[in-house]
């Protein structure tokens, strides 16, 4: 699916940087970014954190931002994201001024859908070896997600990079080869347990004494 429509968001300009000021602007529901690229300065902004979160959620790469209201608008690719140290939330943004036919590296979240035969098998265990994958194509051409039909795969067990059904004007920048999705199998092995026999005791057990001391010896003799 391409994106034929940019979304538009608003960002404001910001003069200070730092970790302090940075988490203040995120207990006030800010997210810190930074706006590069095109051989222009690099420009701090803050972007209300639930907007952007919310369009990233929906698969979105690229936006058309407003700095500080005004009229001009610039194009720009979710270039990277930068997590907290338990790596579940959002804390940094950057972004990537871009052209439209502009031809970009961009990784794609993968959607999975339908189960191989293979899997159905007694023992299988389906593994998904990659969750997004790294594209080339024009901005203008980046797909929200990359559906992956497992059912193609029928009774084999590997599905590869090479084997994607990509969107129009859309490549892989992995190896072909790389695996996108695997069947394994379990075997249970049976325990063998040897029962052994253990046949009764036929005579007394032997008790052993202390040995005598040579006082006691002597007076045995006696």
């Amino acid at each position: 699916m391409k994106n034929h429509q940019t979304p538009k968001i608003e960002v404001k300009a910001r003069e200070r940087t730092g970790s302090r000021y940075c988490r203040r602007l995120r207990a006030q529901g800010r997210l810190p970014g930074v706006i590069y690229g095109h051989k222009r300065e690099p420009l701090a902004v803050s972007i209300d954190t639930k907007e952007i979160m919310s369009l990233l959620q929906q698969g979105t790469h690229v936006l058309a931002l407003t700095v500080d209201g005004a009229k001009k608008t610039e194009t720009c690719l979710v270039k990277d994201l930068q997590f907290g140290y338990l790596g579940d939330t959002v804390i940094h943004v950057d972004f990537a001024r871009v052209d439209l036919d502009e031809e970009v590296h961009v990784h794609v979240q993968l959607s999975f859908v339908g189960t191989p035969a293979s899997a159905q098998k007694a023992g299988a265990i389906l593994s998904h070896d990659l969750s997004d994958l790294e594209v080339i194509c024009r901005v203008s051409h980046i797909p929200e997600e990359i559906k992956v039909d497992l059912e193609r795969m029928k009774d084999r067990t590997l599905l590869t990079v090479g084997e994607l059904m990509l969107p129009e004007d859309v490549r892989a920048a992995s190896d072909p080869g790389t695996p996108v999705a695997h069947v394994s199998f379990v075997h249970r092995e049976e325990a063998v347990t040897e029962e052994v026999e253990v046949a009764p005791a036929t005579t007394e057990p032997e008790v052993i004494t202390e040995a005598k001391s040579d006082e006691q010896k002597k007076k045995a003799g006696t």
